[in-house]
């Protein structure tokens, strides 16, 4: 008897990760591939789309071939895609050729267009339908951009000629060959195009009136399905049969959240990836944040949709690629641990690690990244150290927003309710313990480290398994995690107050 295993094709910002896992959970076969960044100039941001494709079918071969080599009988019973967010594209519905490179979630060329609609006074009523903030992060004004840009593309848009999608309708398209142009609400979220309280499966379900005001026609726009619908069957994909089923679909950040098992309200995680990615689960009711937090579909399982409440910080484990690049403080990241550990402390160097402006809950894409408090004395490990806490001081800010907005909706006299207890965290950077404890420490809460940290192509796994029949309910899921280690913070609050302090000086100058 072969064995049924799901591919989760983990389309990230700066490589592709594709995994091939057992019923057990277990990973079977892994591959990974990096893809080149494009920066046309200083605030741009590109993917070659042709490129990230390249990526994601070179892992595919590699994993099938793994599996062949083992001699054991298998078959692929679904896939699941999980994707980098807000990063969009346009294409040709004929050819499937992208009209321009795929504008990133860090690309900021059009915070100009944003700041006209903020001073016309749309902002809230962005606000209100979607939970977002009108900021370049999100994908609408660069595909009403991408439009304006390419020659011609308003009026192919307008005779049907052209499809848009962010990155996991792209990659759907070309898995069925052009057949399915679908999504679902965790990315359509993130376009400030789809209402909070819309449902996937319905007809027209995009905001018409946003659509106008964005000056993006609907017409463009992918379906939308739950997050386990049967979105389509492979076609012509190299290294895959024809008819495998695409039975799973969620947001990066979303299919982190539900790869860590957070699915009671309250429950929350952190990813480390190239930004920091920090999203509590809030129910079935969407929780609008005061305090520059976002408001974002989680997913929907049938009829069934859960809301989270998100802060973003843009820069996490790039601003360790950047060190690592850029000013050559070290050959490989993992590096950065043992440099940033010769140190007791940074000296009172702080790193703003805002080089592709401020996310939540600043909302600044105008500011920049910024070292302060440099001596003689500064070294290489002290600003390398300064890097791990800049990142662990953004989350902080992040998590007193969002306890800030949940102390709103919640009984005075629920204290526990009112301070994170518990933080799961995952992602590549999450794997630097003094990072962690770091973190630990700034938030004064414990954090809890999977042994898997693939926790987001692992959501994608376990979407697509439900999708498919391989797993009943989340049970299973819940039973699967396992924890690798805690951090519990040290107790050195004086310490992290006075650090608190330089780092709220450094970002008002940033």
């Amino acid at each position: 008897m072969s064995t049924p295993l799901i591919l989760a094709i983990d389309q990230g910002t700066t490589g592709s990760t594709c995994l091939l896992v057992d019923s057990d959970l277990q990973v079977r076969a892994r591959s990974t591939h990096d893809f080149p960044q494009h920066f046309p100039s200083p605030g741009l941001v590109e993917h070659d789309p042709e490129e990230l494709w390249t990526s994601v079918l070179k892992g595919i071969r590699e994993v099938r071939a793994v599996m062949e080599s083992s001699g054991e009988p298998h078959e692929i019973a679904a896939i699941g895609i999980t994707n980098q967010r807000e990063t969009s594209l346009i294409w040709s519905r004929e050819t499937g050729a992208p009209i321009h490179k795929a504008l990133v979630w860090q690309d900021r060329r059009t915070a100009k267009r944003c700041d006209e609609l903020k001073a016309r006074g749309h902002e809230p009523l962005i606000r209100e339908r979607t939970g977002l903030v009108l900021d370049p992060y999100f994908s609408a004004t660069k595909l009403a951009w991408t439009l304006d840009n390419v020659e011609g593309a308003r009026d192919a848009a307008a005779r049907g000629e052209l499809a848009a999608g962010t990155i996991d309708t792209y990659m759907l398209w070309r898995l069925t060959n052009g057949a399915s142009h679908a999504t679902e609400p965790s990315n359509a979220s993130r376009t400030m195009l789809w209402p909070l309280e819309g449902r996937a499966g319905s007809e027209r379900a995009w905001d018409l009136e946003l659509c106008d005001l964005l000056r993006v026609p609907d017409s463009l726009l992918p379906s939308v399905h739950p997050c386990t619908h049967r979105f389509g069957e492979t076609r012509a994909v190299p290294g895959l049969p024809d008819g495998v089923p695409i039975h799973g679909i969620a947001g990066d950040q979303q299919a982190a959240l539900f790869g860590q098992a957070c699915f009671a309200r309250g429950e929350a995680k952190c990813t480390y990836g190239t930004g920091a990615f920090i999203m509590m689960n809030t129910g079935e009711a969407p929780v609008a944040s005061k305090h520059g937090l976002l408001t974002t579909v989680g997913w929907q399982l049938g009829d069934v949709t859960t809301y989270c409440l998100e802060g973003s910080a843009f820069m996490a484990g790039a601003v360790v690629q950047w060190l690592r690049d850029e000013l050559k403080f070290f050959a490989t990241a993992p590096e950065i641990e043992a440099m940033a550990s010769s140190v007791a402390d940074s000296g009172g160097v702080v790193l703003v690690p805002a080089h592709a402006g401020l996310g939540a809950p600043h909302w600044r894409p105008d500011a920049r990244g910024m070292l302060s408090g440099l001596t003689r004395g500064s070294s290489r490990a002290h600003i390398a150290r300064a890097a791990l806490e800049g990142i662990a001081l953004q989350v902080g800010d992040l998590v007193q927003a969002m306890i800030a907005d949940l102390a709103a909706t919640t009984s005075s006299d629920d204290s526990n309710a009112l301070r994170l207890q518990r933080l799961r965290v995952d992602g590549g950077a999450a794997a630097n313990n003094l990072l962690m404890q770091i973190q630990a420490d700034v938030l004064h809460a414990a954090l809890d480290r999977p042994r898997m940290l693939e926790t987001t192509a692992l959501g994608a796994v376990f979407l697509a398994g439900l999708g498919c029949g391989l797993w009943e309910d989340q049970t299973a899921l819940t039973n699967a995690w396992v924890k690798d280690r805690s951090f519990e913070p040290s107790g050195a609050s004086g310490e992290i107050e006075a650090l608190r302090a330089r780092w709220n000086e450094a970002v008002r100058k940033a």
